[in-house]
């Protein structure tokens, strides 16, 4: 059976759905989008996560051109890339968002009808997307031990489901250890949730346990998704990866980043933005202020983790080693 967050974003006739991971898994709310507006609120307001804003966006976009019916070509064109724009804003760091407003567009430039050509377009993002993060599970599975333990950090959403069907139908047997990520828990109500509802060896840890369990033995390899791998081998993911990668290299467990592509639009970690959050995120947890007034919260959402530090890089075309990703372009291949 498909894990619930694999289809956490829907479109239907009265907008886009939007399950809200905010409050999964004690509670399956449905956030309905209207407007394309709405969407991007929903994905600033982290009501959707790793992968969602990528799908919410496909979505999103198709609302941005029933919006637009009815205006010359020309004018709907322009009113689909300002919608673009606002969709990428939501989440800069990221780069799946940019990827997901060009497959629609893309669409609609083939098409003589502006809605029809949305619709297209961002179905055949939502399939490219799923085909890849197949092809990318399936690589990772491959590199992982056929009875190990595995230590990931945050939620890498199909990533994960993907690598984890592949190593199931490999015979493999895996345990896996996930960091509960402040503030949002992603690691405990997304990853360690998703991991148990395939069947897997399950156990949460705090967000500062990783070194420990590395030093004792307890894991055999870290392995995290990225939101984004630069051309020269830095991996930006979610805040606190890179900590977990100085432990993983200090005590000889190997680090795998998981990605569908390293980006060409990125030589270095100083062409991409790190979002830096509201510090007010941090002085909650699901609803409850942990500190008082007396602090003041700081939080950048991701960080760097420089390609020394980085084992492997995985991507739907294999594993690369981080000085080596350019050989991933050295086939003709659009991204």
């Amino acid at each position: 059976m498909e894990p619930v967050l694999a289809r956490s974003v829907r479109l239907e006739p009265d907008g886009v759905h939007v399950l809200d991971r905010r409050n999964f898994p004690f509670e399956r709310v449905w956030v309905r989008c209207a407007t394309v507006a709405e969407v991007a609120a929903a994905i600033e307001d982290m009501v959707t996560q790793s992968s969602g804003p990528y799908f919410a966006a496909l979505w999103g976009m198709v609302l941005a051109a029933r919006e637009a019916r009815g205006l010359p070509r020309a004018e709907a064109r322009a009113s689909l890339e300002r919608a673009g724009e606002l969709l990428v804003s939501t989440r800069r760091t990221n780069n799946a968002l940019r990827k997901a407003v060009a497959a629609v567009l893309a669409g609609v430039d083939a098409s003589d009808d502006l809605e029809a050509g949305a619709l297209a377009g961002a179905h055949a993002g939502d399939r490219r997307y799923r085909d890849r993060s197949r092809r990318l599970g399936e690589a990772t599975a491959a590199l992982l031990p056929d009875d190990g333990a595995v230590l990931t950090h945050c939620w890498a959403d199909l990533y994960l489901t993907e690598t984890v069907k592949a190593a199931q139908a490999r015979g493999k047997r895996l345990r896996f250890v996930c960091t509960e990520t402040r503030p949002y828990l992603q690691g405990a109500r997304l990853t360690a949730e998703t991991l148990g509802e395939m069947g897997v060896d399950t156990t949460l840890i705090t967000d500062g346990t990783g070194a420990a369990v590395m030093s004792a033995g307890e894991v055999d390899v870290l392995l995290t998704a990225a939101d984004r791998v630069t051309m020269d081998g830095h991996v930006v993911n979610k805040v606190g990866t890179l900590g977990l990668a100085v432990a993983a290299h200090a005590f000889d467990v190997p680090f795998l980043a998981m990605v569908q592509a390293p980006d060409r639009l990125a030589p270095t970690a100083r062409d991409v933005p790190i979002e830096h959050r509201p510090g007010e995120e941090v002085l909650h947890t699901l609803g409850r202020r942990t500190a008082s007034d007396r602090a003041r919260g700081r939080y950048p959402a991701f960080d760097v983790t420089p390609p020394r530090f980085v084992t492997t890089v995985v991507t739907d075309r294999g594993a690369y080693a981080p000085h080596e990703l350019a050989d991933y372009y050295a086939e003709d291949v659009h991204d």
